[in-house]
């Protein structure tokens, strides 16, 4: 008789973490996309939301962790010490990011990658300001990002050290010693990965128009706080 063979089956636990800020347009739109059959749990992580957002998750059974204080550190912060994954994605419902790519960011870091990126700069993806004449945007994101590589990494290059659409394991984020705030939150993962050797692999995604609402991530303001910390990983060194 020849032995029952058991289908493959996930060892390590998957969270996907929303991150949310007055995200009702885009949450109508993208909560029923999301690939919730294919996660271990999914809770939200407010920023202070006043137009609904918590209560329209409320009654559709997702749990809302509450911000002490507004801040993109904060919340990654928050989603890390909540989740009881040890693989985590986190994902923010505006319209930009594809929900196709929860389940290929949870796959990396199945193989074992410490950190998966979805990169607006591979070949094959799309960034939200290709149609515009002057990306400035993007392009400062591909100046720090070039930046961030020359100083640290040791591995393949990361082209996209900014983006939040991303994945991580939760041991890969305690070692990482994360204390930023705002949206430097990202960039400072992907540099501490980068000073502990750790595995980053990127996988390009489609970026889509914002579903209402505006970015608050004002370009000349963000670039000085990017600029300050910088300066400060310089600072500290290899250590992070």
């Amino acid at each position: 008789m020849n032995p029952t063979v058991s289908a493959p089956r996930r060892v390590a636990k998957r969270s996907l973490i929303l991150l949310t800020l007055n995200e009702i347009s885009g949450l109508k739109v993208l909560l029923d996309r999301l690939p919730l059959a294919e996660v271990d749990e999914c809770f939200a992580v407010d920023g202070g939301s006043t137009d609904g957002t918590v209560e329209f998750l409320a009654r559709r059974g997702i749990s809302v962790v509450g911000q002490s204080r507004r801040g993109r550190g904060q919340a990654f912060q928050i989603g890390v010490a909540t989740a009881q994954g040890e693989h985590l994605v986190f994902f923010s419902p505006d319209g930009n990011e594809d929900p196709n790519d929860i389940v290929r960011l949870f796959a990396k870091l199945e193989e074992g990658y410490d950190m998966a990126i979805a990169s607006r700069f591979l070949p094959g993806s799309r960034n939200e300001e290709d149609d515009k004449r002057l990306p400035l945007r993007a392009w400062a994101n591909r100046a720090f990002t070039w930046i961030a590589n020359r100083l640290w990494n040791r591995g393949p290059y990361v082209t996209d050290t900014i983006n939040g659409y991303r994945g991580v394991t939760k041991a890969a984020f305690e070692g990482m010693g994360i204390d930023a705030d705002g949206f430097v939150v990202e960039y400072q993962m992907s540099i501490r990965a980068m000073k502990q050797r750790m595995r980053v692999v990127e996988l390009p995604t489609q970026e889509s128009d914002r579903i209402g609402g505006m970015s608050t991530a004002k370009s000349l303001p963000t670039g000085i706080v990017f600029l300050k910390f910088l300066w400060r990983e310089l600072r500290m060194g290899n250590g992070g």
